[in-house]
Formats: structure tokens, C-alpha cells, sequence
């Protein structure tokens, strides 16, 4: 098995980059965390060959106080680029590294604002709600190396409790009121209308919620979409189930029709787990109609919101990554041409 870059990237910082920091800047060193984390297939140990062909090689990521970050980032950079090697066990350091040196810094405060939304841990429901699921995985993911002030340690072990019960309660709400009656019911719509523009879109809806459902009855955050299925064979429970349904249903060749069916299938799961863990009350046996399907995930909506408080009624739960967009529109911005023709793989045809 090829070694992940994390472990690499690990023993770059021991060797390396550890020895420098101590050395010149053993007061700022002592406030600074040092791993990896954050956006890429490396953070979550998913990386493979493909992975290699834009923005990976031997990374280090690095968050300080704002105060540090303003006064003391360009020096500390300054120095790790004069003192460190070129190489290390055959990667360059700026392979991945838009900064140099193989190190990405920011302030605490700024990697969370561009990841979570908020320059500090959630602390109420409002806040936890506001947060895109995916982009939590984001601050947990990945290996802390170094933090001897225990500040970002701190608030991935927030994160790392999973939300509060009545925030995940209202998150299932609202994903079984989109599953089905965004999904499935259009399904249904589009089929009894040969719509197959509307069928693609509402099975997608559909599938995409019905997996996220499946995380968050299992208490597990849901990572970035593309690798939802990797952590989705992890779950304990839902995984087995579930997963000869979702490969049967995002089979090329499987009629639309078929695709409700399993989509039916799967919702009878979702719902028997939901009676099971005491989410919904037990109910007998219903059936769809031929003209709106099977709804039965906007029962257990209608359940579940009955018994939250008016508050958590009143908020939409976040679920695109906007914060991450946020940062992305300036930081592209500003880049030259051929800086961001050559982060796409983009190279000119000559006529």
C-alpha cells in the first residue's frame, strides 16, 4: 500500500520543520497548530493516483492567532523557505502549497470563518444549523500534530460530539420533507408525465438526501459528495440495507420506474429506524397513490417537527458549502491566468 501523504507530510513537520520553528520562534510556535486538514481527498486519507494531478504533494496545514498571523506569518515563511530542504522523499515542497515551503497558515478564526461559517465553535442551535454538514468534516477531518495550546483541539472535539439532539432532530426533518416530496413524489410527477429532465433532477434530490439521512440516523457527518460513498460503506447499521438499493438505483440502466421502487424500498428502512430509535411513534403499514407515490418520509417529517420547539421551526438548515464559496471568489480573483489555467489542467491548442 503506498504511504498517504499525510504520513509523509507528518514526517516533514518532525524533522524538519518542528526543529526550525523551535529554534527561531519557540513563543509563536507554542500557540500554533500543525497537521493536516481541510479541503482534499489527502485530508480524509482518500487520495490515489487521480488525486495527484492538481494541488497534492507534501502539505502541512497551519493555524496561529490573528494577531501572529498579521505580525509574524511573512517571517516565519521567510525563514522555512531559506532553511528547508528542496525535497523531501521525492516531493517538492511546492507542489501543493500556493505559500511555498510545503506550509499553509491562516488564523484560526479565518479557517473557520471560510469552512463553518463562524470564527468560533457553535454554540447555540441557531448556530449549529447554520453550518453545511460537509463542510464540518472539513475541521475534523485529517491529523493534528502539534497544538500545545489545545485551542483548535478544542473545537474539533466540539464538532466531533455531533450535534445537539434536537438539531439533529430537525435536520432529519427537514432531509425527509426534501427526500420525498422533492424528491420521490417528483420522481413520480415526471415519470406519469414522461419528463425525463424533471425525472434526473428529482431522483438525484432524492438518492443524495436518502444517503445523508442515513448518516445522520447513524450519528456520522456526512462528508463532500464525492466521497459520501466511501464513508458510507463505514456506517454500522444503514450501510448493508441500504446499499444493494442506492448501487441497484444509480444504475445507468435501471428504468425510472425501478428507481421508485427502490426509492420506496428505502424509504421503508429509513422509516423502521426511525420507529426503532424512538425518533417517530410506531404506525401501521401505509401506501402511496399512483398519481403522488409513496410519501412516507413526509410522515415522519410531519412526526418529528411536532415535538421541536418553535424556534427550530423557524430555521432552514444549511446545506451547500456558501462560506467555502465566500473565500474561493476572491482568492481566485485575484490569481494570474496562468496561475489558474495551471490548477485546472488547462493547456492551450495551438491552431
Amino acid at each position: 500500500m503506498t504511504e498517504s501523504i499525510i504520513d509523509i507530510s507528518h514526517g516533514f513537520f518532525d524533522e524538519h520543520v518542528q526543529p526550525i520553528l523551535q529554534r527561531h520562534y519557540p513563543q509563536e510556535f507554542s500557540q500554533m497548530a500543525f497537521g493536516v486538514w481541510g479541503l482534499g481527498s489527502e485530508a480524509l486519507r482518500l487520495d490515489d493516483a487521480l488525486s495527484r494531478d492538481h494541488h497534492w504533494g507534501l502539505r502541512i496545514d497551519a493555524l496561529m492567532p490573528a494577531e501572529i498571523f498579521s505580525t509574524r506569518r511573512q517571517a516565519i515563511l521567510e525563514t522555512l523557505n531559506a532553511d528547508l530542504p528542496q525535497s523531501y522523499q521525492g516531493h517538492s515542497l511546492g507542489e501543493q502549497a500556493v505559500t511555498g515551503a510545503g506550509i499553509n497558515p491562516e488564523p484560526f478564526e479565518g479557517f473557520l470563518a471560510r469552512t463553518i461559517g463562524l470564527n468560533h465553535p457553535p454554540e447555540t442551535d441557531v448556530e449549529w444549523l447554520s453550518i453545511p454538514e460537509e463542510d464540518i468534516t472539513h475541521v475534523i477531518n485529517g491529523e493534528v500534530w502539534h497544538d500545545p495550546s489545545g485551542r483548535f483541539s478544542a473545537v474539533r472535539q466540539t464538532l466531533q460530539a455531533y450535534y445537539p439532539e434536537p438539531v439533529r432532530l430537525r435536520r432529519i426533518a427537514h432531509w425527509c420533507r426534501y427526500y420525498s416530496g422533492m424528491g420521490a413524489y417528483g420522481l413520480r410527477r415526471a415519470i406519469l408525465r414522461d419528463n425525463d429532465y424533471y425525472a434526473s433532477i428529482s431522483f438525484g434530490k432524492a438518492i443524495r438526501r436518502a444517503v445523508h439521512l442515513a448518516f445522520m440516523l447513524e450519528k456520522t457527518y456526512y462528508p463532500y459528495d464525492k466521497w459520501t460513498m466511501a464513508y458510507f460503506k463505514r456506517l454500522p447499521r444503514l450501510y448493508a440495507p441500504m446499499q444493494p438499493l442506492v448501487d441497484d438505483a444509480v444504475r445507468v440502466g435501471t428504468s425510472w420506474e425501478r428507481k421508485l421502487e427502490l426509492l420506496d424500498q428505502i424509504s421503508d428502512i429509513l422509516d423502521q429506524t426511525m420507529v426503532e430509535d424512538g425518533i417517530i411513534p410506531p404506525h401501521p403499514k401505509y401506501e402511496g397513490s399512483d398519481t403522488s407515490g409513496y410519501r412516507l418520509m413526509e410522515w415522519a417529517y410531519y412526526q418529528i417537527i411536532r415535538k421541536l420547539d418553535a424556534d427550530l421551526l423557524a430555521i432552514i438548515p444549511q446545506f451547500e458549502q456558501i462560506y467555502l464559496e465566500k473565500s474561493v471568489v476572491p482568492f481566485v480573483a485575484g490569481l494570474d491566468d496562468d496561475t489558474w489555467l495551471a490548477a485546472l489542467n488547462l493547456t492551450p491548442v495551438s491552431e
